[in-house]
């Protein structure tokens, strides 16, 4: 399959998605291994460290084909649902290029120019500025934009952010997020069961407490040697616990981070304007979060807003590093901060040339980048940088 954007680092991230995928596996395996060693603890707590490890040993490979079914389900439910969940949890719906003709041309024009499949589409109800793809296969795939990117970008905005999620789908970085999301939710949800059990659910082992005051004082320092030994054992069981949540976090982040450039870079060859794309990013820079959505889906967008010590575990790279790359490798142009029109209505009463103008009217609505049967008197078309001829 063509890749769009910088082939080698593409087929470099690719490789190293691949074997990030196998390593989630094995966390889920780690997490297995650390309820093994809790589960020991609470059946015998008068065992040493050697007894505890080389039991939850044998339990772990009598739980094997059992965990390995158990997560293979979990992504088949998601292979099948994930769409209709991410529907459920951001309120997308399908749109026909009757309702967004505008919108459905745009991306139509740009699968057409490249022998791309069209994916569905779809458009979020929600004022935030963002856009993501989704789906495991050609026929599954699907592009979600906001209203309020319809609202406040023009076409050759617009345009790039397609061209944007749909290298996201040509360069199988869709594919990649999606199981890497699944598989980590695998590794939080019994990360979370167990620390739950531990903490809330009133844990106890004996500590080899309940021999009798006749006992003799060796007897006693052997129950002491093997109460410490359940200690040491529930403490490699936690950080393991812990150490598979961190290690599936950090993979999200090697997963996400370079393919936002990837993307960036794919869509600018894939419309020829890179302005298009810095102008897009300022104005949703910012602007993304869409409200009541989860972290898993704003790991998808577009833009995944953060900043502060959070942006440490952020998914995208910052809106000032992108744009600084296409300026230094696509030969592009910082505005800046860009602010958005106070209105619709006072932006299409404005006839001064602006990157914030948006093509609400039902000339620009049958606008693509291609119709010259849409082109404003005078045969200049509005760009992010002014008129062009």
């Amino acid at each position: 399959m063509a890749a769009y954007g910088l082939y080698t680092h593409i087929a470099a991230n690719k490789t190293r998605s691949v074997l990030l995928l196998i390593g989630l596996f094995a966390l889920v395996y780690v997490l297995v291994y650390a309820g093994a060693l809790i589960a020991e603890v609470m059946i015998r707590g008068d065992g040493s460290v050697a007894y505890y490890l080389s039991a939850a040993a044998a339990d772990l490979v009598k739980a094997l084909p059992f965990a390995t079914v158990g997560a293979a389900l979990w992504i088949a439910i998601a292979y099948f649902f994930h769409q209709k969940l991410i529907d459920a949890v951001t309120g997308g719906r399908d749109v026909t290029r009757q309702e967004q003709p505008r919108l459905y041309n745009l991306l139509e024009n740009l699968c057409i120019s490249r022998g791309i499949p069209m994916p569905q589409l779809k458009i979020v109800d929600s004022e935030a500025l963002n856009a993501f793809a989704s789906g495991l296969n050609p026929k599954q795939y699907a592009i979600t934009v906001t209203s309020g990117l319809l609202a406040n970008l023009d076409d050759a905005e617009v345009e790039a952010v397609l061209g944007h999620e749909l290298t996201h789908i040509k360069n199988g970085d869709v594919q990649m997020m999606v199981i890497t999301m699944i598989i980590a939710g695998v590794v939080g949800f019994f990360g979370e069961m167990f620390f739950r059990l531990f903490f809330q659910g009133g844990f106890r082992f004996d500590g080899g407490s309940s021999g009798s005051s006749s006992s003799s004082s060796s007897s006693s320092s052997g129950d002491r040697k093997s109460g410490g030994g359940a200690v040491i054992v529930v403490i490699v069981a936690v950080v393991l616990i812990l150490l598979a949540w961190l290690l599936s976090q950090v993979v999200k982040l090697a997963l996400s981070r370079s393919r936002e450039f990837l993307a960036d870079a794919g869509s600018v060859e894939l419309t020829k304007n890179p302005d298009a794309m810095i102008s897009a990013l300022r104005k949703i820079e910012n602007r993304g979060e869409l409200p009541g959505a989860t972290s898993a889906v704003m790991e998808m967008c577009l833009d995944n807003p953060r900043s502060g010590f959070s942006d440490l575990f952020a998914t995208h790279p910052s809106v000032d590093a992108r744009v600084a790359a296409l300026v230094k490798f696509a030969g592009g142009h910082d505005p800046g901060p860009l602010a958005l029109p106070t209105s619709p209505d006072s932006a299409d009463a404005d006839t001064t040339p602006h990157a914030g103008a948006p093509a609400d009217t039902a000339a620009s609505a049958q606008a693509g980048p291609w119709n010259d049967s849409a082109r404003p008197a005078g045969g200049l078309l509005r760009g992010p940088w002014g008129r062009r001829t």
